[in-house]
């Protein structure tokens, strides 16, 4: 074999590197090409602009719906939540009255609301409203009361 000159080495190498880099660029070329299949840069561009835009009014959406969402969150916090009614007898053992007295609560979610009650007895009847706070309240409750408040 005769020495290879240095000069051949180098040139192979150049040769070689410049195939290498002509067919990355035929490949990048053809990449993009298809990216933009149908398409100019400048089209491209406004695709993603309009993109952005449409990212921009859905946060400014997102915004409206969370504060609409608090907003009936509170409202519903102050509608009914609960009632519960507990029918007795106030006069066990006279032989008067029966099971006909009975306490209702109405409360909201907060415990806030009424306690309506009632009497009854042969000779009348009577109804008590209670008003409520917290599931308290600052009126003097029966056992009947404080059981349909629970």
């Amino acid at each position: 074999m005769r020495d290879m000159n240095p000069l051949y080495i180098l040139i192979a190498l150049f040769a070689t590197t410049l195939i290498i880099l002509v067919i990355w660029i035929f490949t990048l070329e053809r990449r993009i090409g298809k990216l933009l299949t149908g398409k100019s840069g400048a089209s491209l561009e406004d695709s993603i602009g309009k993109q952005a835009d449409d990212i921009q009014s859905l946060f400014a959406f997102k915004k409206i719906v969370d504060g609409a969402l608090a907003e009936l969150d509170g409202r519903i916090k102050k509608k009914l939540h609960g009632a519960k009614t507990l029918r007795f007898n106030p006069f066990a053992g006279t032989g008067s009255g029966g099971n006909q007295s009975f306490a209702t609560a109405l409360l909201d979610e907060e415990g806030n609301g009424v306690v309506i009650s009632s009497l009854y007895s042969r000779e009348k009847m009577s109804v008590f409203a209670k008003p409520v706070k917290q599931r308290t309240s600052e009126f003097d409750l029966t056992d009947e009361e404080k059981e349909v408040l629970k």
